[in-house]
């Protein structure tokens, strides 16, 4: 869920006045996972020294209490929601973007935690948790999730946070409950959700429904229900900054955060957190910004596949640039960037290689396949070159952009004696096919 940030800004509020023993029973719930030995030494830089950025997960265990809310196949543990909280050096603002389960992305090689690794391969973002977390180990779930995060973003991931369902549940009846304001009639068997319309209170079961309702809801899109849970976070918040004013409301509130909290061990404690959201409190509401990563339908691109979604490029790239060079987004500039809509499939292309390496244009017309474009052809550039270029005819300057933006480094040029309706990219030694987005 989205509450990860709620539970920084309600530690400000109260952690600093309760009592020792208190403060040592909240410090006790807290769990801490070891993740560095698990993420290896090829990561990103962090290109903003000073920024961080948190990985906030929901955990759809259904292991203990959460076993009521039935398996639907599930063997492991899965992420119900997925954000990045990005906290810039200055301070002065902060971006949670919010990552779509069903996110169609490279999975990254994992440690499976039971002697065994996973290979690099393609599917929905949230498997990711479900392979490192066989075991039922979050500190694993969380790293091969950071990996992956990590390879198809190139932002670097500082910190980790992860809260089950019933943490959810009580931090809302700590509340006495949220408000919220259906515009139609909400009825979701699978999330236990019976809503009819008009703005309500709902706590425990209802609460938990409403932020997990997707398939009898809306359009069914696990985006429409990232923006009723953002939503949802930022009621949760206002009504905690404004009611945790008695120590009973605030233990109950800090008790069920903490007592679902699992941490990566360098900000596992009272005392972190605490200090974690000090760094939250001076940041003006106007300028705590909530965001999806633009997306369409995977089906645009592969008839077949009417399940997922997948980034939109370039403007993905563009959000991630900016947050790994600490940069504050727009978020009207940005939702009107992703108008913009050039499908893959949309963009023909054909792969010179420009590297001298026997099969590299090979190599890279498959990886482009698999991600939706229409390759129409290979060969061999007349020399060797380190850059890697995307050469387009005039009118084909958003498909170039599209197609740059996976290529780390490359750069388009506008060539008027380009074949109409394609454009040519000439991989470059530069260029790691791994590297590709």
């Amino acid at each position: 869920m989205i509450w990860g940030v709620g539970v920084c800004s309600v530690l400000v509020l109260g952690v600093a006045g309760v009592g020792a023993w208190i403060y040592q029973d909240l410090n006790g719930n807290i769990k801490g996972a070891d993740v560095d030995d698990k993420l290896g030494g090829d990561r990103p830089a962090n290109l903003s020294p000073g920024s961080k950025n948190i990985l906030v997960v929901g955990s759809d265990s259904r292991a203990g209490a959460n076993a009521k809310y039935g398996s639907d196949g599930l063997t492991t543990m899965q992420s119900d929601t997925l954000m990045v909280l990005h906290i810039p050096a200055n301070r002065e603002w902060a971006t949670v973007v919010s990552f779509p389960r069903d996110s169609w992305v490279e999975i990254a090689a994992c440690d499976k935690g039971d002697g065994s690794t996973s290979a690099p391969h393609h599917f929905k973002i949230n498997e990711a948790f479900a392979l490192g977390g066989i075991t039922g180990d979050i500190g694993g779930a969380a790293a091969c999730t950071i990996k992956t995060l990590e390879d198809n973003t190139g932002l670097r991931i500082d910190h980790f946070m992860s809260v089950d369902f019933q943490g959810f549940k009580g931090m809302v009846n700590a509340l006495d409950g949220i408000e919220v304001c259906p515009e139609e009639a909400m009825h979701d068997e699978k999330a236990l959700l019976d809503l009819e319309p008009g703005c309500q209170k709902v706590e425990d079961e209802a609460a938990l429904a409403y932020v997990r309702a997707r398939y009898s809801v809306g359009d069914g899109s696990d985006t429409g229900r990232i923006n009723r849970q953002q939503e949802f976070m930022q009621a949760l918040a206002a009504k905690a900054q404004s009611k945790l004013t008695s120590p009973k409301a605030l233990y109950g509130f800090l008790d069920s955060a903490t007592g679902s909290l699992t941490t990566d061990k360098d900000i596992a404690g009272i005392r972190p957190l605490y200090g974690l959201a000090s760094e939250l409190k001076g940041i003006p509401q106007d300028r705590l910004t909530f965001l999806t990563v633009p997306n369409y339908p995977r089906e645009a691109d592969v008839p077949s596949d009417r399940a997922n979604v997948v980034w939109q490029y370039p403007q993905a790239a563009d959000l991630f640039t900016s947050l790994a060079k600490d940069k504050e987004v727009d978020k009207k500039r940005l939702a009107a960037k992703a108008k913009d809509l050039v499908y893959a499939s949309n963009v023909r292309v054909q792969v010179l290689n420009g590297t001298g390496v026997t099969g590299r244009a090979g190599v890279v017309a498959e990886i482009l396949r698999k991600a939706g474009y229409t390759v129409v052809g290979t060969g061999n550039a007349p020399q060797t070159v380190r850059a890697t270029t995307v050469s387009h005819p005039q009118g084909l300057d958003a498909q170039a952009e599209v197609l740059a933006s996976r290529l780390p480094g490359a750069r388009t040029d506008q060539d008027e004696g380009a074949a109409a309706g394609v454009v040519t990219l000439v991989v470059g030694t530069g260029l790691d096919p791994e590297d590709i987005r």
